[in-house]
């Protein structure tokens, strides 16, 4: 696990405190915390401390402690008394997106999964920070024809003292990250807070977008989270058919090897030269992601490079827990951007 390092002196010798919901491994904590090294470039310290957090997942609670230290709650937040939870200025967390995701049927609010929201709300409620900030799926902006986001920004506006509250779509390449990452944040500042949040001017577009060839190089050298799985002949054949940044659509109908009736990210490799397309966090055969220049699957150190975490940020857990963990985690290097740009609020 990587030092703490110091923050810098003209910052406020305290931290800023940071209460993270659904935290999974902790992503969207190292963005507003910074303190990273990416691809050879240095992510300052922000101010921003996580002093608790909370997640269902054991095992990505595991990793969480190795990074950030034992101040992440795991279990069901149902079971979570709010009153118990420590003072913060903000809250943040990736409430459960499957129920709004673009690629699976969606429920939206008509699910348990879809109403987890509204702890969120309720910790608001209670911890009244300065400012909250939630991530979730693009899809979310349509789910129930447009009632769910309507409803969530308006449970979150109404919450405590009252919050102006705006849901941002973001694509997380245009702010460092190796992949296409469509998301939306949904943003709330407290009524008596005087300056408005401004969304971080992008850094890139497709002119010059992180490539998946520039993240990728070097990844094979580090030791961590770096294993590969063993492919059946017939998937590496089928792979060996499609070119970088193609899909199963790649393969000819004619080929024993042809599929159809699928998702895009069916058999996708990637493209040395653009940003990896959404890599997800579970899925059968052929939903694995895949090396632009080898016939086989990504490792786990590959998928954490294209969401921008850093090579010394260690994944505990088996292959399959682990990609779950890092396909269902905020970006890092691309929610960095967004710390700076709470903290000119508060």
């Amino acid at each position: 696990m990587q030092k703490k390092e110091k923050a810098s002196s003209n910052q406020s010798q305290l931290p800023i405190p940071v209460v993270s919901l659904f935290s999974g491994c902790g992503g969207m904590d190292l963005g507003i915390e910074g303190g990273f090294t990416f691809l050879g470039k240095r992510y300052p310290k922000t101010g921003f401390k996580t002093v608790w957090a909370n997640d269902i997942d054991p095992i990505a609670c595991e990793t969480f402690k190795k990074w950030f230290g034992d101040v992440i709650v795991p279990g069901d937040i149902d079971d979570i008394d709010i009153k118990k939870i420590p003072k913060c200025e903000v809250v943040i967390g990736g409430f459960p997106c499957q129920d709004f995701s673009m690629i699976w049927k969606r429920g939206g609010l008509t699910t348990q999964r879809g109403n987890l929201y509204s702890y969120f709300v309720k910790v608001v409620m209670e911890k009244k920070p300065k400012v909250f900030i939630a991530e979730n799926v693009k899809g979310l902006l349509t789910a129930n024809g447009g009632k769910a986001i309507d409803r969530i920004v308006s449970d979150f506006s109404n919450a405590g003292p009252g919050y102006r509250t705006k849901p941002y779509p973001v694509n997380f390449a245009e702010y460092g990250t190796p992949q296409i990452r469509e998301r939306v944040l949904i943003v709330g500042i407290r009524k008596d807070i005087k300056k408005d949040f401004v969304l971080p001017p992008s850094i890139y577009d497709s002119s010059n977008y992180i490539t998946a060839k520039e993240a990728l190089t070097g990844a094979e050298d580090i030791k961590y989270n770096n294993e590969r799985q063993k492919l059946q002949q017939a998937t590496v054949e089928r792979l060996e058919l499609i070119p970088p940044g193609g899909n199963f659509t790649s393969i000819p109908r004619e080929s024993p090897h042809y599929v159809k009736g699928m998702i895009s990210h069916v058999y996708r490799r990637l493209h040395p030269d653009k940003p990896a397309t959404t890599i997800i966090a579970a899925g059968g055969g052929g939903t694995w992601g895949y090396h632009h220049d080898e016939p086989r699957s990504l490792t786990n150190r590959e998928r954490a490079r294209l969401f921008g975490y850093p090579d010394d940020f260690v994944f505990i857990g088996s292959i399959g827990e682990v990609r779950r963990q890092i396909g269902n985690s905020v970006p890092p290097v691309g929610f960095y951007p967004f710390a700076n740009a709470i903290k000119k609020v508060i």
